[in-house]
């Protein structure tokens, strides 16, 4: 008898990433020990996210083309700008004006990484249900928004954190490395091109085995507000930003949710600066609440725009038809 896994999950918003995700949070929570009896399991299951990551960021680099068109360019980087800008911008205020616990108990951290990251999967996913190819290409440069890069620029630069340069280097290597493979060799490019979408089943799986329910219940509020404003502020920015460039479509507003590699980011941080390991449980509680609200809601407001500026088309083709 065969079971409908993977089509079921692929129904779901980011399916592939929040379904294995809320699995291991929920063996994590009823079964903690489950999964630390060593060996392959423990390593794969429980300990393998930062490595898997690292390898799904090798697998993206790798899919960069540098001969790649124009326009997925252009608004790859606009998206990418703009995620960037807003999550900066509030990043910085929150940390000059309230200090390091942040507004709302939500660290500067927290609001770079919630408001500067896009989910790849999930806007890939979105992008060739209601874009163009030129749109889903636009993932190659949006996928460098995920991980902890942008986040240490941004809190390095600021003085909220003290990030070294080589923990910033260390995050995006195998970007790079990925992208020199990808453009050397096509055959190679495609094959690391195959185990992009394979990995995140796997890293979500790793992410949601290190959390626990209580600790997303505690974050409840301010993760669940942390969420809705990542989808309203950034998904609608995304849309007004491309259209200021020429381009109106509802897909634009696809940026307007927050990666699931983030949750690897408050651990990264921390990792750079211990004085912010006080803080941590909480930080990824919020961005595990803020991934799978922005997950559910981006969709739905990426299909609201959609068929808005659709039904405004057919209103103008018909009074043009009338007119003539």
């Amino acid at each position: 008898m065969q079971i409908p896994i993977l089509k079921s999950m692929k129904k779901l918003p980011g399916g592939l990433m929040v379904a294995p995700l809320l699995l291991g949070a929920l063996i994590n929570t009823f079964f903690p020990h489950a999964l630390t009896i060593g060996g392959f399991t423990q390593a794969l299951f429980k300990d393998g996210a930062q490595a898997l990551i690292g390898m799904f960021l090798f697998c993206m680099g790798s899919q960069i083309s540098i001969k790649q068109a124009g326009t997925p360019i252009k608004r790859g980087f606009v998206a990418l700008i703009t995620k960037f800008t807003i999550g900066a911008v509030i990043a910085i205020t929150v940390g000059k004006m309230f200090g390091i616990e942040g507004l709302f108990g939500i660290t500067p951290m927290v609001w770079m990484s919630a408001f500067s990251s896009v989910n790849t999967g999930l806007y890939v996913a979105i992008a060739d249900q209601f874009g163009s190819k030129d749109d889903v290409g636009a993932a190659a440069v949006i996928a460098l928004s995920g991980g902890a890069f942008f986040t240490m620029v941004a809190l390095g630069a600021s003085g909220l954190a003290n990030i070294p340069i080589l923990s910033m280097m260390a995050v995006i290597i195998p970007v790079i490395v990925g992208f020199i493979l990808g453009n050397l060799d096509k055959e190679m490019k495609t094959f690391l091109g195959q185990g992009r979408h394979a990995l995140i089943p796997f890293f979500s799986f790793a992410l949601g085995a290190g959390m626990n329910f209580q600790n997303i219940i505690k974050a409840g509020i301010p993760g669940i507000v942390l969420g809705i404003a990542v989808v309203v502020i950034t998904g609608f920015a995304g849309y007004f930003m491309q259209i200021a460039f020429g381009y109106k479509a509802g897909v634009s507003a696809a940026i307007g949710n927050t990666a699931g590699n983030q949750l690897a980011t408050p651990l990264a941080i921390v990792a750079a600066d211990v004085s912010l390991k006080p803080y941590l449980a909480t930080a990824t509680a919020q961005i595990a609440t803020a991934i799978i609200v922005s997950a559910i809601l981006c969709p739905m407001l990426v299909g609201y725009l959609d068929k808005k500026i659709k039904a405004k088309k057919a209103y103008t083709d018909i009074e043009m038809k009338r007119a003539a």
